[in-house]
Parts: structure tokens; sequence; C-alpha cells
């Protein structure tokens, strides 16, 4: 789902246990063990990506607005849901950015669908097979685009600010705020396994 240049590692099933660094532990001092252990897993997952782009594991700490902090030099992107999580990560100097997340595969709740995108939207996906959970699949693609927007522009992205069209494993997001330099995103997503992950990236001109 991911070009070549960008190191992926993920892991399925409950989470291993894994060491935090002290500057990272801070920032789950007060979470439940789920929580925390969540937290240190998909540490764990960027921490081995990390080492295949030839860097010694450090601390991925978290921004007073609970963004990753990578190490110079790093772009990248992490998610966990019930049974998954993955992160994923690239050079700088290669890539602007790195978007991706992971969801449950089910249906949005009754009432969500209208918060999360237009009508539009919503009619384009009455063209995509239900049990693929389009509305789900979109969701997630809006997510990995934030993922993208967020550590470039600094400023929140609204559901109504993005416009994606999904394709056959692909996606369009159509960005209708400036901030980023390009109004277009081109993502992919896959649909197995119980899951959706979706993912978006931004390279260098």
């Amino acid at each position: 789902m991911l070009p070549a240049g960008i190191e992926v590692e993920e892991h399925v099933g409950p989470p291993d246990v894994a060491p935090l660094f002290p500057e990272e532990a801070v920032a789950v001092a007060g979470a439940v063990p789920a929580r925390r252990a969540e937290y240190a897993a998909v540490r764990a997952c960027a921490r081995t990506a990390l080492g295949r782009l030839g860097l010694v594991a450090g601390p991925i700490p978290s921004a007073p607005d609970r963004a990753p902090v990578w190490p110079p030099g790093v772009v990248g992107s992490m998610t966990h849901c019930d049974g998954y999580r993955a992160a994923a990560v690239a050079r700088s100097d290669e890539w602007v950015a790195v978007g991706i997340d992971a969801e449950v595969l089910a249906p949005l709740p009754d009432g969500v669908g209208p918060l999360v995108m237009s009508e539009t939207e919503r009619e384009a996906l009455r063209s995509v097979d239900p049990a693929r959970c389009p509305d789900r699949v979109l969701f997630s693609a809006k997510e990995s685009v934030y993922k993208v927007w967020y550590p470039q522009v600094r400023t929140w992205l609204g559901f109504e600010d993005v416009d994606v069209r999904l394709g056959d494993g692909t996606f369009v997001a159509r960005i209708g705020r400036d901030g980023l330099g390009v109004d277009e995103l081109h993502g992919r997503w896959a649909a197995r396994g119980g899951l959706v992950v979706t993912a978006v990236t931004l390279a260098l001109r």
C-alpha cells in the first residue's frame, strides 16, 4: 500500500509487552493499562521500522498536542485499533509526510455518517459494495489525510474540508483549505481480516 522508501512495521493480536523511554512514559503516566500497552506497542513497531531506515532506536515522545515527535530527518505515522497496530516511517529528504490509519471493519455507528461526510460523498458510496463498509473506509481515508496535513500545517482540518472519492483499492482526497501546497492527495485502502487500512503519502517535488 506504500511506495518504496517508506518502511512499515505492523503487529496483529494483543499488544506485546514493550518498554517505554522515560520521555514517552510521561505521556501515559496516568493512562489505564490498556492505553499504556497500546502506546508502547505501536512505538515498538515504529522503532522496528526506523531500524530498517538505518536509525538507532530512540524515544518517540508526544508533543503537547499529542502528535508523535519523530527523530530529526524522519517523517512518519502510527495507528492502532483493537487487535492491530502499525507504524510507517520515511526520510524527510524524500517525503514530506506519511499518513496511515486502521479501523475495525464495520459500518459507522448510526448518526456518524452525516458528521464526517457530505451528501455527495454518501451518494458516491452507493456504487461501492456495502459489505466492504465504504463509509468506514472513507472515514479512515480522512484520518490518514489529516495525519499528512497536521504535521505540516499545525491547524485543524475538519471532515468537511476533505472530499474523498473511493476507487478499487484507491482513493482521491480533495482538500478545500490552503496550507499543504497541494489540493489533492492520492491514497490506497484495503479491507481484509476484519480491518480497514488506509495510507496516503506526499513526496518532495
